[in-house]
């Protein structure tokens, strides 16, 4: 039983795109994406600085772009092509990681791949505009007791905006916070900080959440053909138009990947595969998915080994009460 994770903001990197443009399809595929965003989003992959693809207004539908795009060329299913039919039978589940929702909705067909572009681009604007209204940030956490960590970002006001799992907690809030935070961590425990432009998944995101809804009002939702889990609290999302709900707050509440990881665990995945760039989700699930085999597709060098992962492992389908999380 297959699962496809879709990595979120932090998993782009400089000249990430530069090796795929290889790949029959891709560069027609991101100059699509570009012209649904409104973003040069083929240069951004493979040109653009670190520095500029940092920019949550670039980084968001640029990951959302890859996903899709790499996903496609794992699949075979070319531009045109409705990517859940590729993806019904083939895939077993799918889940998104903050803005990778965005992607795993249009593999479960949700929404269009178009659609999903539309949303991300709206989604990126209004969420650098919240966090450029008030200095925020967040900061990994790893390590250190459970309850001790969130003890501390309690006292100090800031928000476990992503329960990652595997001793992972991503704090939220003001800068001089964080700072704090960094200078006495709790026990056993490393602050690192994360190249993202504000507190995501936090009140300070209620503006984006307008946005956002506005712009989701135009999307005609579908109910999912591949089993889509939700970002808020892991649960097996059926119904389209919740699914959309769902994607539109998540944007001011807290992930919990930590239970999306629980319910893997529950409907028997045996193996993961993350669509490019590939690399954050599978370090987690390798910690917390004991048994579960994973591949992170970073370059088209691992394109044949992805295929095998999915001949292997993929096309088993649930039945209702196995969906159940």
């Amino acid at each position: 039983m297959l699962v496809v994770a879709c990595p979120g903001q932090g998993a782009q990197s400089p000249g990430m795109l530069a090796p795929w443009t290889e790949v029959d399809g891709f560069v027609d595929a991101l100059h699509r994406a570009s012209e649904v965003t409104g973003t040069d989003l083929l240069a951004h992959g493979t040109t653009s600085d670190a520095e500029t693809i940092r920019d949550t207004a670039v980084a968001q539908p640029l990951l959302v772009a890859t996903a899709l795009a790499t996903l496609r060329a794992v699949l075979g299913a070319p531009a045109g092509t409705a990517l859940p039919t590729a993806a019904r039978g083939t895939v077993d589940v799918v889940a998104g990681h903050s803005v990778g929702e965005l992607a795993a909705a249009a593999v479960a067909g949700v929404m269009t791949d178009d659609e999903a572009l539309r949303l991300v681009a709206v989604r990126g604007a209004a969420m650098a505009r919240a966090a450029a209204a008030s200095p925020t940030g967040m900061r990994a956490v790893l390590g250190g007791d459970p309850e001790e960590v969130l003890a501390r970002l309690a006292e100090l006001g800031l928000v476990p905006a992503n329960v990652n799992g595997a001793g992972q907690v991503v704090a939220a809030g003001p800068l001089d916070a964080l700072a704090a935070l960094g200078d006495a961590p709790p026990t056993r425990a490393r602050v690192v900080p994360l190249q993202v432009a504000g507190a995501f998944h936090t009140d300070a995101m209620a503006p984006a959440v307008e946005e956002l809804a506005a712009a989701a009002a135009h999307v005609i939702p579908r109910d999912p053909v591949v089993t889509l889990l939700g970002n808020g609290d892991g649960a097996v999302v059926r119904d389209g138009a919740d699914a959309v709900a769902r994607l539109v707050a998540q944007v001011a509440r807290p992930v919990r990947w930590d239970l999306c990881q629980a319910t893997l665990v529950d409907l028997g995945v045996t193996a993961l595969l993350e669509v490019a760039p590939g690399g954050v989700l599978t370090g987690l699930a390798r910690r917390t998915l004991p048994g579960v085999e994973t591949l992170a597709l970073k370059s088209p060098a691992d394109l044949d080994a992805a295929r095998d992962l999915v001949r292997r492992h993929a096309g088993t389908a649930l039945t209702p009460q196995e969906s159940q999380p």
